[in-house]
């Protein structure tokens, strides 16, 4: 099996979406019944199903519904996004969607775990940051965003610091951030240990 070797990435470009609200956790962000999927395609159009529908049934619309949001790459975000259980149809469902990256407050740790594992940088920012961040959101849903993860900053109609852990960080700046990519790369030796072990090899 031939290896391929994860892009290096070092900011995110595109228009954002801002998505307000504590604690959305992952049955928000992709309901359970679409876990029952083979693979994970499809899973981008349902993104956020049930809170778009319970909306729509209010006479309301969801930021994911609105047509000024149509094709943004990054998303805005509160506190503990990404919450609940493990899914990684979670961050499937919103890249799929087509966000690229995400600047919260804070993130679950199994959901930036997983986002990192697909290439989606996820930056954190303050309180009174967020806030600016999704009222210039929106207050111009045409406005262009530049997630830097090089300069550690979120740039667009305002331009504000982010945070990014220094090891996912490093992995986007490297090209390490695939786990997949990694093994194969080191294919070789992988197979090596393989062929010492006897439950691989055979040789009790």
């Amino acid at each position: 099996m031939q290896a391929t070797a994860a892009a290096i990435i070092e900011s995110v470009s595109g228009r954002a979406v801002p998505l307000r609200g504590n604690d959305i956790d992952t049955d928000r962000i992709i309901p359970a019944r679409f876990l029952r999927c083979v693979t994970f395609d499809g899973l981008g159009e349902h993104a956020f199903e049930d809170d778009r529908r319970g909306l729509a049934a209010k006479g309301e619309v969801h930021a994911f519904d609105k047509p000024e949001y149509q094709g943004a790459k990054i998303l805005f975000a509160n506190k503990n996004f990404g919450c609940g259980s493990s899914r990684e149809h979670a961050p499937q469902s919103l890249m799929r969607w087509g966000i690229e990256g995400v600047v919260a407050e804070s993130f679950a740790e199994i959901f930036f775990g997983n986002c990192v594992s697909l290439g989606i940088p996820c930056a954190t920012v303050g309180e009174a940051a967020i806030g600016r961040l999704l009222a210039a959101a929106e207050a111009d849903p045409a406005a262009s965003w530049v997630l830097d993860v090089k300069a550690r900053e979120i740039r667009g109609p305002i331009t504000e610091p982010v945070t990014f852990l220094d090891g996912p960080r490093s992995q986007f700046l490297s090209g390490q951030w695939n786990p997949m990519s990694e093994l194969l790369s080191h294919l070789t030796e992988v197979e090596q240990v393989a062929s010492g072990l006897p439950y691989v090899s055979g040789k009790w």
